[in-house]
C-alpha cells in the first residue's frame, strides 16, 4: 500500500512540473508566436497582391459589419500603392474535409482575383492537403467577379471553373467556397 502511494505521488509531483513547463513556455513564447502567425500573413498578402506596397485593415465596425453577415469572413485588408488602392485581401474559413480550410484571397481594384494562398488547414495529406500546391490555387488567378466560380471534376469548360483535386473534391469546394465568400466581401466593400 506504502508503494502505491509513494508512486502516485511521484506521478503526481512529475504532472505538476510538467505543466507548470509547458505554462512558462507557453507564456515565454506566446508573443513570438503571433508574430510570426503576422509575418506569414503579411508575406501571403503580398503573394496574392504582389502589385501592393503596404496593406491596412479595413475599419473594425466595417469588419464586424461582414463578420455578422457571414462568420466564416476572419480578416479583410485594403491593399495600397502609395496612396492609392489597388484591391483588397480576404482570409476566410470555409470547412473542409477535416475542418476549417484558411483561404486567402487577394482581388484587384479591376475585379479579377490577382491571387489565392491555403493557410492553416487539417487536410489529408496527398490529397486536400494538395489545395496548397501551386497547381491548384493558380486556378483562381484572373477569374472575374461576374460569375460565381464552381467546381468541376472534369477539364474546365467555361471560364468561371476550376478543377478539383482527384480524390479531394470537398476540399476543392471548401477552397472554392471561400475564394466566392471573398468575392460577395468584395462586391460589398467596393460596391462593384
Amino acid at each position: 500500500m506504502k508503494e502505491i502511494v509513494k508512486l502516485g505521488i511521484i506521478l503526481l509531483v512529475v504532472c505538476i512540473v510538467a505543466s507548470v513547463a509547458l505554462a512558462v513556455t507557453n507564456e515565454l513564447t506566446k508573443d513570438q508566436i503571433a508574430k510570426q502567425r503576422e509575418l506569414a500573413s503579411e508575406e501571403a498578402r503580398k503573394s496574392i497582391l504582389p502589385s501592393a506596397e503596404s496593406f491596412k485593415p479595413i475599419d473594425e465596425g466595417k469588419l464586424q459589419e461582414i463578420i455578422s453577415k457571414n462568420d466564416k469572413v476572419a480578416e479583410v485588408y485594403t491593399a495600397y500603392k502609395g496612396d492609392s488602392v489597388v484591391g483588397y485581401t480576404f482570409k476566410t474559413l470555409p470547412s473542409g474535409y477535416a475542418g476549417t480550410v484558411e483561404i486567402m484571397t487577394g482581388i484587384g481594384i479591376d475585379g479579377k482575383v490577382s491571387g489565392v494562398r491555403i493557410g492553416n488547414h487539417q487536410e489529408t495529406p496527398g490529397l486536400g492537403a494538395n489545395a496548397a500546391l501551386p497547381y491548384f490555387y493558380n486556378q483562381y488567378e484572373n477569374k472575374g467577379i461576374d460569375t460565381e466560380i464552381e467546381v468541376t471534376k472534369t477539364e474546365p469548360i467555361s471560364e468561371n471553373q476550376i478543377q478539383a483535386i482527384s480524390g479531394a473534391t470537398i476540399t476543392s469546394k471548401a477552397v472554392t467556397s471561400g475564394v466566392n465568400m471573398a468575392i460577395d466581401t468584395f462586391k460589398e466593400i467596393s460596391g462593384k
